[in-house]
């Protein structure tokens, strides 16, 4: 049997989560709700799903919803679902608080429902295209730049933008972070607008994560390096490339290399540049688009087919991380200003 799936606040972002259920295989579509009844109306027209009156009609109809309301407004409507039985995935930020989080996933310990948590950029293309390549990540750094609009400005933009990155980071690691420092400001809005984060992981790796909302271009960028090479991935448009010492050097006469470690002396390939040394592998993934790759697996993981991408319990990991960045920016901050 289809499950059925609905979606909880159509905003900019709920309304592309009905846009691609309301087309999923395997699904059907049984509605949207949205506490604003002229939006319900607005997107009930544009894609031709059911506009519910109210968030009971829509959790009578449904058996998981997608929660894309305000993150303030989480934890109610997650668990009002789950209380009922139904699956849900919610938007990152997963809760405003640790303590909401937490009370969002022992209502689903509770009746063991399945929490997935919507960081969309664990199926970008680029990252994707990346797994096969990754071995002991030993530095990342990320760059995520977005131009002012008055969207979630409610919020630092560290649980804006940087979330995203902060739980690429714990995914591609795969240790205990260790250590935390933070630096930001707040610059057209009350809330932190810029931000700087370094985390250090058990066992020596070292993230740098860049996040701004005042930016003039927009930028996703994440660079990893590792001992088997480095990756630099376009996070934007879903590409990138491996750059990997070559397994075979070119058979070029000429003087010593003078790098350690490769073949130096007579006969010894003739270094000039970087390409002479490193291939350059291509990543280009499937192209399929994010949200649709995410809904699929929550698709899966209802109909209990493995489990969901990002867990409950992985969504609170990076929440956790998030604010404690925050709470480091405010001391900064703080710390700075003269007595």
């Amino acid at each position: 049997m289809k499950p059925r799936m609905g979606v909880v606040g159509v905003g900019s972002l709920g309304f592309h989560h009905a846009r691609i259920l309301r087309d999923l295989p395997g699904v059907e579509m049984v509605g949207i709700f949205d506490i604003r009844p002229e939006r319900s109306r607005e997107v009930s027209a544009e894609l031709g799903v059911h506009a519910c009156r109210s968030l009971d009609e829509l959790l009578d109809r449904a058996d998981a919803v997608v929660v894309a309301v305000p993150t303030t407004a989480h934890e109610e409507v997650a668990v009002q679902a789950i209380d009922r039985g139904i699956h849900v995935l919610v938007e990152k930020p997963m809760a405003p608080s640790i303590q909401a989080a937490d009370r969002i996933l022992a209502a689903a310990d509770g009746r063991g429902t399945v929490v997935q948590i919507g960081h969309v950029e664990r199926f970008n293309s680029a990252i994707l295209a990346a797994e096969p390549f990754l071995d002991r990540p030993l530095f990342v750094e990320s760059h995520r730049m977005a131009p002012f609009t008055p969207r979630s400005t409610d919020v630092a933009v560290v649980l804006d933008l940087m979330i995203h990155d902060v739980d690429l980071v714990q995914s591609l690691v795969g240790t205990p972070i260790v250590e935390i420092a933070a630096s930001g400001v707040p610059v057209l809005t009350p809330s932190v607008d810029i931000a700087s984060a370094r985390l250090t992981f058990e066992g020596g790796a070292v993230a740098n994560l860049t996040a701004s909302r005042i930016s003039t271009e927009r930028m996703r960028k994440l660079r990893i390096f590792q001992p088997s090479g480095y990756l630099s991935l376009n996070l934007a448009d879903g590409t990138g490339e491996f750059l990997r010492l070559k397994t075979a050097l070119p058979a070029l006469a000429g003087a010593s290399t003078g790098i350690p470690g490769l073949p130096s002396g007579e006969g010894a390939p003739r270094i000039t540049g970087l390409g002479d040394i490193v291939e350059r592998i291509p990543l280009i993934g499937e192209g399929a688009e994010p949200l649709r790759k995410e809904l699929e697996n929550f698709r899966e993981a209802i109909l209990g087919n493995g489990p969901p991408a990002v867990t409950g319990r992985e969504g609170r990991d990076a929440l956790a991380v998030t604010l404690s960045i925050e709470e480091r920016i405010k001391s900064h901050v703080a710390d700075s200003r003269p007595a």
